[in-house]
């Protein structure tokens, strides 16, 4: 089997890459930056100026800057490729805070209050009803970037009024207080396979180890297990990380990241987790050739079946499960119907139609 894990080369990449070597014939490590989409009448996936090779998985990755490339990617391949842990539309929900959000809604995943307005004046009419501290979130960023707090309703206004400047919409969330702490789950297909408690450098809230948090390993509640993999799930994704606050209420989730970094949980938790994801993606794109390997052999029974009945006709009457073609409104019969009953446009026909259930009957005078 073929493998490629397209990314911006970074050392979580690097590490997965190495990991998935272990388990695939082959695998490419395909620079993200020099990949090109082409759209219309000569559509395709461009990679150093050439084809896109064909591959059995692809594992996509990179930052939200990248959104749109890696969404189109996944598109074009969908169908071609017969796995991707990630699906194209997850790249645009989940490279987007406020789509996160509402994907969680719909599912019931526990989160803070988080609100959105339409105009500067609807959110500072917003920032006199809530409590606070806040949190006030750009929807697109990571590594903790473009994450601020206010204190009051002066210090928000203000920070929105900076924010409007920079032509930036803004997510406005409650701040939960836990001591600068939260905890990163690593999801792979329906478990955790890591997880570890984020600590705030002193003097700052945000967590982030990019941002000079701290790591420590953490044994997750069977409560929080849970919601990290029914985040997942509910966001479409086979593998991501989950990010979720303890809170005096229970846990919340604040944020998923679809190329989580690997390099701080490494350091603290003692499970390989980028064989973890190696062997998972290789284990799900066996179990994807073989189903399709299944549909071919399925679909060519059914063609000989087909072939067979055509060319023996006889006067019983044969059953098939097959699909319908449609042209507007009108059927369109298989072929062996055709050539089975010997139907031709130069006779008329008795037709008998109900709900679910069509008769055709050659009209004898």
């Amino acid at each position: 089997m073929k493998a490629a894990l397209v990314s911006l080369g970074s050392v979580s990449s690097q590490i997965t890459y190495e990991a998935m070597k272990k388990y695939f014939d082959e695998v490419d490590m395909i620079q993200l930056r020099n990949i090109e989409v082409s759209l219309g009448k000569d559509s395709g996936i461009l990679y150093n100026g050439e084809k896109l090779a064909i591959y059995d998985c692809i594992f996509l990755k990179g930052s939200f800057r990248y959104a749109n490339l890696l969404r189109s990617i996944a598109a074009m391949l969908e169908g071609k490729v017969p796995y991707m842990p990630i699906p194209a539309n997850a790249f645009s929900t989940v490279h987007n805070k406020l789509l996160t959000h509402l994907a969680l809604q719909q599912h019931n995943i526990p989160m803070p209050r988080t609100y959105i307005s339409s105009t500067v004046e609807a959110a500072k009419e917003l920032l006199k009803k809530v409590h606070y501290p806040i949190v006030m979130k750009f929807p697109e960023g990571t590594q903790g970037k473009g994450v601020m707090f206010a204190e009051s309703v002066s210090s928000a206004a203000s920070l929105l009024d900076a924010l409007v400047a920079l032509n930036q919409p803004v997510i406005i969330q409650e701040y939960i207080e836990t001591d600068g702490s939260d905890i990163r789950a690593i999801v792979v297909g329906e478990k955790v396979v890591a997880a570890y408690k984020r600590k705030a450098q002193k003097g700052d809230k945000r967590s982030n180890i990019h941002a000079g948090g701290k790591g420590e390993a953490v044994q997750l509640t069977r409560e929080v297990n849970k919601i990290a993999v029914d985040t997942a799930r509910s966001l479409g994704v086979d593998i991501c990380g989950v990010d979720i606050l303890e809170s005096p209420l229970g846990p919340l989730v604040i944020e998923a990241n679809l190329s989580p970094g690997l390099q701080g949980i490494s350091q603290v938790s003692t499970i390989d987790i980028p064989d973890a994801m190696a062997s998972f993606l290789f284990r799900k794109t066996q179990e994807a050739l073989n189903k399709g390997n299944k549909s071919r052999h399925d679909e060519a029974m059914k063609d000989m079946k087909l072939r067979n009945i055509a060319s023996n006709p006889t006067s019983e009457p044969h059953s098939i499960l097959t699909s319908l073609t449609f042209r507007g409104d009108k059927i369109i019969l298989p072929e062996f119907v055709t050539k089975m009953t010997g139907f031709r446009d130069t006779k008329e026909y008795s037709i008998k139609a109900q709900k679910g259930k069509v008769e055709i009957e050659e009209f004898q005078i």
